[in-house]
């Protein structure tokens, strides 16, 4: 391995800090990375997987006003790249206003989420619920050939470096950002056509609104999403001709607000409801539809089949799961992160744009989250989905499974005690002719032996385990969400003999 110690973070967490997500599989990075030719140490690199995996997480560098909740930490992008056999790895933080501002004053100025507004050492901020630092630690995509990164509670996107994961400023689409909300967590971009789909929410009227950015990266669609109040939503999906947006009845109690407080509740005895618009539709063709009661953190597609459109997504059987008294003091607090606690199952709705009935069914009794299926079948009729398995009371990935939404069957891979991965992305293979013709790639920090690793997996034999296990210069922190890229669709990779060319930087 060809390494380098490019950057150390100014870090003021205490030495002897006890909180599990910033200790143990969470412990924070404080080491930026440029390795070379990483180490193979079981299998082989195929030679026909050829892009990077992102991978983004919160990585806190400063303690908490108050409490710290594992969403608060700031953004590190993660970047492993394959081509022509051999591998690359970079990490990096996200230069975000906020992170720049902490790093100056040397501490926290902003309150997190499970902290007052009111006790922010800054009157200003961002997020739905403003006062909130903005960490663009939640989602990364690629669009146009350079990486995105947002926040789950909105804000501005960051422009990274696919390839050496610098940040390379935001992004303003030509002058039309949306500045005032930002943008939510998850926009989506359909391959097919080059466009970006997202939304964005607040607590001001019309409390969401969803836009269209084009293959040329112009702000094309911007409209009102009207709802009856602040909402929580988190993802959106989208087919050929639709977005598919939605009202969720687990939101912020309306009378805490009135004291600035933001406490979630479930209002069980509201149904979900589902805004189906065309994509570049107006307010007035939104289509609402009604479903059970639940919680929708991840969809994992959407498409079209006949007068319908078919949704797939995790739902929550209790997404306000009550302290029953067992486990630590930590699994008590935290158990609205782990999937177990929130009985989160793959499901599927239909949603009949002629009748305008709803029909909806559960696909699996298997508890998982976090789902991803091939890019390339974004929008339109899939097969099969990738998602994480949790140890049980925590929000810590310890296998994967992968779904046959035609068939119902699955297959399952543990990573074994102590070894927790990541949103796992689907690479399909260099000239592939089929779904699941590629790969399977995540990280893994091993807590066994103090290290991680990127894995990678045949998509077609998940349960066959790992084709290739490559070592990274340190043990990292757990993370969440990931895209993969596609060689052929990054610039510098086409017009480069070479991915040591590729990467220059």
């Amino acid at each position: 391995m060809d390494l380098e110690l490019v950057g150390k973070l100014l870090s003021t967490l205490p030495d002897d800090d006890d909180h599990p997500y910033r200790t143990g599989p969470w412990r924070p990075q404080t080491n930026e990375w440029v390795a070379d030719d990483l180490e193979v140490v079981e299998g082989a690199i195929p030679a026909d997987l050829d892009g990077v995996y992102l991978r983004n997480t919160e990585n806190p560098v400063h303690a908490s006003l108050k409490n710290y909740h594992p969403f608060d930490g700031d953004g590190m992008v993660h970047v492993v790249g394959f081509r022509d056999g051999k591998a690359f790895y970079r990490n990096r933080m996200i230069r975000t206003d906020g992170y720049l501002a902490e790093q100056e004053a040397g501490h926290a100025l902003w309150a997190g989420l499970a902290e007052r507004p009111q006790i922010a050492l800054r009157e200003d901020g961002w997020g739905a619920r403003r006062q909130m630092k903005d960490a663009s630690s939640t989602d990364v995509v690629v669009h146009r050939g350079v990486a995105l990164t947002s926040f789950y509670q909105c804000g501005d996107l960051y422009r990274v470096d696919p390839f050496s994961a610098q940040t390379l400023g935001k992004e303003s689409w030509n002058g039309h950002f949306p500045f005032d909300w930002g943008v939510s967590a998850h926009p989506k971009v359909d391959d097919r056509t080059g466009e970006m789909m997202f939304f964005n929410y607040s607590k001001e009227a019309p409390y969401m609104k969803y836009g269209v950015v084009d293959e040329s990266n112009d702000l094309v669609h911007y409209v009102d999403i009207p709802l009856p109040g602040p909402r929580l939503p988190h993802d959106m999906a989208f087919t050929e001709n639709y977005a598919i947006l939605n009202d969720m009845p687990l939101f912020w109690d309306p009378e805490a607000l009135k004291q600035n407080a933001h406490v979630a509740r479930w209002h069980r005895d509201m149904p979900a409801r589902f805004a189906i618009i065309p994509r570049r539709g107006q307010t007035s063709d939104i289509k609402w539809f009604e479903a059970e009661s639940t919680y929708v953190l991840h969809f994992t597609n959407a498409y079209e089949e006949g007068d319908e459109v078919v949704l797939e997504g995790y739902f929550q059987t209790d997404p306000e799961p009550a302290d029953n008294g067992t486990g630590t003091q930590w699994e008590r607090a935290f158990r609205f992160l782990a999937q177990d606690r929130m009985e989160t199952r793959l499901h599927r709705w239909r949603f009949n744009l002629v009748t305008g009935q709803t029909k909806e069914e559960r696909l699996t009794d298997t508890v998982s989250e976090f789902g991803m299926i091939n890019g390339s079948f974004g929008g339109v009729k899939h097969r099969y989905s990738y998602s994480a398995t949790n140890k049980p009371g925590w929000f810590l990935f310890n296998g994967l499974v992968k779904h046959d939404s035609w068939t119902g069957a699955e297959e399952t891979f543990a990573f074994g005690d102590g070894v927790y991965g990541s949103e796992t992305a689907m690479a399909p293979r260099v000239g592939s002719t089929s779904e699941d013709d590629g790969y399977l790639v995540t990280l893994i920090s091993d807590m066994n032996d103090d290290a991680s690793y990127a894995v990678v997996f045949d998509a077609a034999r998940l349960s066959d385990g790992p084709v290739c296990k490559l070592k990274l210069p340190e043990r990292i922190s757990s993370g969440t969400h990931s895209t993969w890229c596609a060689g052929d669709e990054l610039r510098r990779w086409q017009t480069e003999e070479s991915a040591a060319a590729a990467v220059g930087l």
